[in-house]
């Protein structure tokens, strides 16, 4: 199957690329099937709301598509929703992956969701 023209733009020009050094919630995920490395950055403000987030992903076209796409999903959310972003969302928004790429988009899926149990770990300890 080929790759959709979005897939194909997030691969070329990904989104949000790169490492926040004040971040206050930091996910990392891998497959070791596959050796795809993904690193999710968060800068949450008072108010829960997901003010800015990069990413490093180690991987092939799909697993940086994926993580392009579900930074841009969650950029400006509240981290309640940020974590009802599914793979499958991700998936829909960059109209559909090859089968064998699904992986792909768990792991953008996992690495948000660790990058927000992170803050909110981090968030229990200074409380």
């Amino acid at each position: 199957m080929l790759y959709s023209d979005k897939v194909m733009d997030h691969f070329r020009n990904p989104r949000n690329v790169g490492t926040i050094e004040d971040a206050n919630g930091i996910g990392e995920v891998g497959n070791a099937k596959c050796g795809d490395i993904m690193k999710m950055y968060l800068k949450i403000d008072e108010n829960e709301i997901i003010t800015d987030v990069k990413f490093n992903t180690f991987g092939c076209g799909s697993a940086i598509a994926t993580s392009s796409m579900a930074t841009e999903m969650i950029k400006g959310k509240k981290v309640d929703d940020a974590l009802k972003i599914s793979n499958k969302a991700v998936v829909e928004a960059l109209d559909g992956l090859p089968a064998n790429k699904i992986h792909c988009s768990v792991l953008a899926e996992q690495a948000v969701k660790a990058a927000v149990e992170n803050y909110r770990e981090h968030k229990n300890k200074s409380a």
